[in-house]
């Protein structure tokens, strides 16, 4: 089926743009900086002893400057949030560009993964160049103390080449701890070695003030390739007849009596560079520093623990209460006005090293553990709310929520939010499909969605909330039929959704309208869902898709 224009742009365009606007100024960062180190007066002689390598480690740099100032942006979570939730982005397609705030800070950090293998080989080479080629008439401007001096010692002995080693370490170690499988078979690992970014910008800091790089600063009285009068005139230079009598020694016979000539009136002067990666990372640094604090500050009292479920397929549920705590729907997975709560997947080392601590070595599939116990329980404290793509499923007026799994957890808020009341919100119509392994996991929220089905029945609503269960495996499917969840029978089906024919259908009943797709699970089913929501159909049908990332 064809693409829908209409739906990739509202899908990805503006993604695209500002993937674009990006790519733009990193591109221009490089190419101007380029030109400047190689054709810029000021950098010719230093361009004539270190050659290529200079203007490629000048211009990488000039690329990791931006791109280690943008990476904090998305980390700045809470400020995120409140973009996102008060309005103060008043256009849906902006805000949903924030949802993509873990993307665009993926992508600065390969950027500047890639851009450090550059800026590291180019200075290799200028190391080596420092060396080899040392100039005995400007002095000031090696970087080496004599000729052929071991380019390792400008490495290890110098402040930008020792802080320049000790970045590329700090840089490999956050690279290979970020990728999935370390960050789902030990989490620790990820967290503590990705805290090593701010050793990395203190570094980042004395790197730029070592000053080995210099640039000349009397142009005016030395122009580059100057010839002092006075003295052995240089071979391959030309002077014109009239100047010949300042020079001890006869012009060269091939000199062209025409050609100009620029005469030195002094020694040329060199100076370091005014270190410029402060002004680059010094603003969101101390962003990203003052949210910090922030956050500690708002989340330094522990929660109450009001109950710890073992639900079965390993998830554990914590009812918490915190003073002051408010969450948009959208925010917290489980919300009702006394308490809150969070469905935790044992997947990894740091969820079964927090089940174990909060529940106790038990065969029985489901225990309540009130918090007066005489248990002790490590004190748990609670960062956020921070913002949701899901926020926004309230502001459509047709809405398709899928769920594999676990995923179900953030629109359990949602739920809620529906039935305490559903009027003050545009949203008109809602599609829930939820995909399970096993029957098991619908009784996290069975009790849930009959409510909700059976509010809608009693207020004449039928149509506002369509649900639907999927079941891979049959196993146990008896255990669901019965008066409890009789409402949820009619709505069980055996296999995985026929995701086409379910997009026809929505479109068909939903004719020129925009109908927001959001989903929380598994790649495949978000690959599918994304491909779907671009692809054209013959009712006009838009449909917006947005995705909850987690790892």
């Amino acid at each position: 089926m064809a693409v829908s224009w209409r739906s990739w742009l509202a899908n990805e365009g503006v993604k695209h743009l500002c993937l674009l606007i990006w790519l733009s100024l990193n591109a221009l960062l490089f190419c101007k900086t380029f030109l400047l180190y190689n054709q810029g007066p000021e950098y010719h002689y230093l361009h004539q002893m270190l050659g290529l390598g200079l203007c490629l480690s000048r211009a990488s740099a000039a690329v990791l400057n931006l791109n280690c100032s943008l990476i904090l942006l998305p980390m700045c979570r809470t400020l995120l949030a409140f973009l996102r939730g008060s309005q103060k982005v008043p256009s849906r397609r902006t805000r949903r560009l924030l949802d993509k705030s873990r993307a665009f800070h993926i992508t600065c950090g390969v950027t500047i993964c890639i851009f450090s293998g550059v800026h590291v080989a180019a200075h290799l080479v200028n190391a080596l160049n420092f060396s080899v080629n040392y100039s005995e008439d400007f002095v000031e401007l090696n970087a080496a103390r004599y000729r052929d001096e071991d380019p390792r010692k400008l490495l290890f002995t110098t402040v930008p080449g020792l802080t320049g080693v000790c970045m590329v370490v700090v840089l490999f170690l956050m690279t290979t701890a970020s990728t999935y499988a370390i960050r789902v078979s030990n989490y620790d690992i990820f967290w503590y070695t990705h805290n090593l970014f701010f050793a990395f910008y203190m570094l980042l800091m004395l790197h730029v003030s070592g000053g080995l790089l210099k640039y000349q600063t009397n142009l005016d009285t030395h122009p580059p390739g100057c010839i002092f009068p006075n003295r052995t005139c240089c071979q391959d230079v030309s002077l014109p007849e009239h100047l010949s009598e300042h020079f001890h020694e006869p012009l060269p016979e091939e000199l062209d009596q025409n050609t100009f000539v620029k005469i030195c009136m002094e020694e040329p002067r060199f100076q370091a560079n005014f270190p410029q990666t402060w002004l680059w990372i010094s603003g969101p640094l101390c962003l990203y520093c003052a949210e910090k604090l922030y956050r500690c500050i708002r989340s330094n009292k522990p929660v109450t623990i009001i109950s710890v479920t073992s639900h079965p397929s390993d998830v554990m549920e914590i009812r918490m209460v915190k003073e002051n705590f408010k969450a948009r729907p959208g925010q917290c997975p489980s919300e009702t006005k006394a308490t809150f709560g969070v469905h935790l997947k044992i997947v990894g080392d740091w969820t079964e090293r927090f089940r174990d601590l909060l529940l106790p070595p038990s065969g029985q599939d489901s225990e309540i553990l009130p918090f007066i116990q005489s248990r002790n329980y490590p004190k748990l404290y609670i960062d956020g709310p921070f913002g949701s793509p899901f926020e926004e499923s309230l502001n459509y007026e047709i809405s398709l929520c899928v769920a594999g799994g676990i995923g179900v957890t953030p629109f359990a808020s949602i739920l809620n939010t529906l039935l305490d009341d559903w009027k003050p919100y545009k949203l008109r119509r809602l599609y829930f499909i939820w995909v399970c392994r096993d029957i098991q996991s619908f009784h996290w929220f069975a009790d849930l969605l009959c409510m909700l089905y059976n509010k809608f029945w009693q207020e004449n609503r039928p149509d506002y909330v369509n649900i639907q269960l999927y079941l891979s495996q049959t196993d146990g499917i008896q255990k669901i039929i019965g008066e409890k969840y009789h409402a949820l029978n009619s709505r069980l089906f055996i296999g995985r959704p026929r995701w086409r024919l379910l997009f026809d259908e929505i479109a068909k009943c939903n004719r020129g309208k925009t109908v927001g797709v959001f989903c929380c699970g598994p790649n495949s089913i978000s690959k599918t869902l994304h491909k779907l929501s671009n692809q054209n159909n013959s009712y006009g049908t838009k449909f917006e898709y947005n995705k909850e990332s987690f790892s």
